[in-house]
């Protein structure tokens, strides 16, 4: 469904700062995977995100979505079909424009209310009665005055609307509070499983990254060092998550965030 092969990217190439965020890493993520990905602070996992949703170009490497070539493609046309959320809840969606509009903007109505039927509201208020925030009662409240978990989970909602061949999480509960973080999971978990959606997420959260999807994979230094699904990873604990960074990457893991949750 996606395949990465042989993706490299060195940011200011030639220079003291020269900094190589991918180094000739390959992945093949299956139809209907939901894989989270751990590593440490600068192990590449935002920069991949960035290389599939099209942020920038590749050095070298080939990056197909369902059999299509989107190597070369702009951001703005991958994102017709690649979905993505963000660790700052405020973006991904218009602070300055109401959830209602938001909504339209997402469900394809270019965020004119004029164009919105009545069918499309109650639509609307389905999807937002879902997150149990009481949102389908502000449907003309402006997005800038919600709290950011419900701003968060307005966005998963926008993010999936018309769901996307492909849903990208970029920690996007890491700026939460605990319980409104496992509202967002939750959510998410539902999501993604009521659409089949195929997933990939970063998370600090190493238990979270056993427990939740059907495959985990590690990345340090701009590398894939770890791959587990399936039967083997209900095996896995954290502790063998941290033996097999010492064994791979050739020293203990030391991010403290990664540690203490």
């Amino acid at each position: 469904m996606l395949e990465i092969t042989n993706i490299s990217k060195t940011f200011h190439p030639g220079t003291v700062n020269a900094k190589t965020a991918l180094d000739n890493l390959s992945l093949s993520v299956k139809k209907g995977d939901f894989i989270t990905i751990i590593g440490a602070n600068g192990a590449g996992k935002s920069t991949l995100f960035n290389a599939i949703a099209g942020d920038f170009t590749t050095d070298n490497g080939r990056i197909t979505l369902d059999g299509k070539d989107i190597t070369l493609m702009p951001s703005h046309k991958r994102a017709k079909n690649i979905g993505r959320l963000f660790q700052d809840p405020m973006r991904g969606s218009a602070p300055g424009m109401s959830i209602e509009e938001n909504l339209a903007l997402a469900a394809g109505k270019g965020g004119w209310l004029s164009k919105v039927s009545k069918q499309d509201k109650e639509e609307f208020k389905e999807k937002l009665a879902l997150l149990d925030m009481g949102l389908e009662e502000h449907m003309q409240q402006p997005v800038g005055l919600l709290s950011g978990g419900q701003r968060q989970a307005l966005t998963l909602v926008m993010a999936t609307y018309n769901p996307p061949k492909l849903l990208l999480l970029d920690e996007h509960t890491a700026a939460l509070d605990p319980g409104t973080a496992e509202k967002v999971l939750k959510l998410t978990t539902e999501i993604v499983e009521e659409n089949a959606l195929t997933c990939l997420m970063i998370t600090h959260n190493m238990k979270s990254a056993l427990e939740l999807g059907n495959r985990t994979i590690m990345m340090d230094s701009g590398k894939v060092i770890f791959d587990v699904e399936g039967e083997k990873r209900k095996n896995v604990t954290v502790n063998d998550l941290l033996e097999q960074f010492k064994l791979s990457a050739g020293k203990a893991l030391d991010n403290d965030r990664m540690l203490l949750t």
